[in-house]
């Protein structure tokens, strides 16, 4: 019953007006004083919260002598509050966005391998229609009951995996030297970017950003879709890139990459 309270003192009541709207609902109609018994309050606080119920319509009074009280049901209850609250949240949305014009989102850190978990699994929960990844295996296995969610429900998933990275589901471009990157960068890395919209990423072990900008959100898509597409190519064309390029595209990293950069074994 305390729990019932307090959710009613959530939507908006005090603690002698839920204790008095419960007590009708055992028994009603009901006086001031039958009300105070069941309720076991003061019996000038029953009249108090009744008055303050009856003028917001959530109980009614009759005209008899002694005056009885009734409740609107539950279900009146809370549809009334869904109401209510729907009808905030539209206005919201439509005028929150207008009090500054050149709003963008915030870019938020987290910091703390359970919390970067907690995040990642609700914006994977969150996603609707498509998710771009880079896991390494471990990570992934702490969030593999909601990717597989996402991927019931419809979303199109592609990972590039990490550490020999191996699901049943969604496709999965495989990239090499994991142990090397963990090395240099001092932790594993994750990326993931939800219905084009929302990203997390950065050093899973150590802080992560998390934000709905739009433009980190596109920087991203670009990033995670050109590791892609060179993995497939490496994948199908592997000699020919070695004959090119060298071992582990030396060549290639040589010509871009200083040479005290970490990346340069990525």
């Amino acid at each position: 019953m305390e729990k019932t309270i307090d959710k009613l003192k959530e939507l908006g009541f005090n603690s002698y007006e839920a204790k008095v709207y419960l007590a009708l609902l055992k028994k009603y109609p009901a006086t001031g004083y039958e009300v105070a018994q069941t309720a076991d309050i003061p019996q000038a606080r029953a009249y108090d919260a009744l008055k303050s119920l009856v003028a917001e319509s959530f109980v009614f009074s009759d005209q008899e002598k002694p005056q009885k009280y009734t409740p609107i049901s539950p279900k009146e209850l809370t549809r009334r509050f869904k109401r209510k609250v729907n009808s905030t949240l539209e206005y919201l949305e439509k005028k929150l966005p207008s009090v500054r014009e050149d709003y963008n989102e915030p870019i938020h850190t987290i910091s703390g391998y359970e919390n970067i978990i907690e995040k990642l699994r609700e914006v994977i929960n969150n996603a609707k229609e498509s998710m771009y990844c880079e896991f390494w295996q471990s990570d992934y296995k702490q969030l593999e009951p909601e990717i597989m969610n996402a991927y019931d429900r419809g979303v199109d998933i592609k990972i590039v995996g990490y550490d020999n990275l191996q699901t049943v589901f969604g496709q999965v471009y495989s990239h090499e030297g994991a142990k090397e990157l963990e090395y240099y960068l001092g932790s594993r890395m994750v990326f993931v970017l939800a219905d084009n919209v929302e990203s997390v990423w950065g050093r899973i072990e150590k802080q992560v950003i998390w934000t709905k900008h739009n433009d980190i959100a596109f920087l991203m898509k670009e990033f995670m879709v050109h590791d892609m597409y060179l993995l497939d190519v490496y994948k199908r064309f592997p000699e020919q890139l070695r004959y090119f390029y060298g071992k582990g595209f030396k060549k290639l990293k040589d010509k871009i990459l200083d040479k005290k950069s970490a990346y340069n074994i990525h």
